[in-house]
């Protein structure tokens, strides 16, 4: 599973249909300070990686504390989360100039997982905002920091490296 953070002081996501106008089936989604997720399932992603996910997802210290140090939880400071499907993080441009999809997870599966993700979340107590799986959709948000992070399941579920002393 891939999942770009961002830190955001605001995020809101609407469906449009195929000429750009609004999905009147859908109310717009909307979050205050929090995080948005940029979320990529693989075939291979289930129960582990979501637990592993949501374990970072809510424990990963990069909001201020009172000396403006990144030392708070999104648990700590009450955020929210808006999450948003996003398949094309695993787009391939190895070859040619159209990106190849091929290593991202069937649209079932990959659906699933991506609610299983949601729903873990909420049981923390984080409120939790969704996109459409699937759904053209507009993203509009604030970077607060600007923090972007990537969580990359299958690099980051391995033990790191050893870190080089000076």
């Amino acid at each position: 599973m891939r999942i770009v953070i961002q830190r955001v002081s605001r995020a809101r996501v609407d469906v449009v249909d195929e000429q750009g106008r609004p999905d009147p089936d859908f109310k717009p989604q909307s979050i205050g300070m929090g995080l948005l997720l940029l979320v990529a399932v693989q075939d291979g992603d289930g129960v582990e990686q979501v637990n592993y996910a949501v374990r970072k997802l809510t424990q990963m210290r990069i909001f201020p504390d009172e000396k403006g140090r990144m030392n708070r939880s999104i648990l700590d400071c009450g955020g929210s989360i808006l999450s948003i499907s996003q398949f094309t993080l695993y787009a391939d441009l190895r070859r040619g100039n159209r990106p190849s999809f091929m290593a991202a997870g069937e649209p079932q599966h990959a659906q699933s997982v991506w609610q299983d993700l949601n729903r873990a979340l909420a049981v923390t107590g984080v409120p939790v905002a969704v996109g459409r799986f699937g759904a053209h959709m507009r993203v509009d948000l604030v970077n607060d920091g600007p923090v972007t992070i990537l969580l990359d399941t299958d690099r980051l579920m391995k033990p790191a490296a050893p870190s080089a002393t000076i």
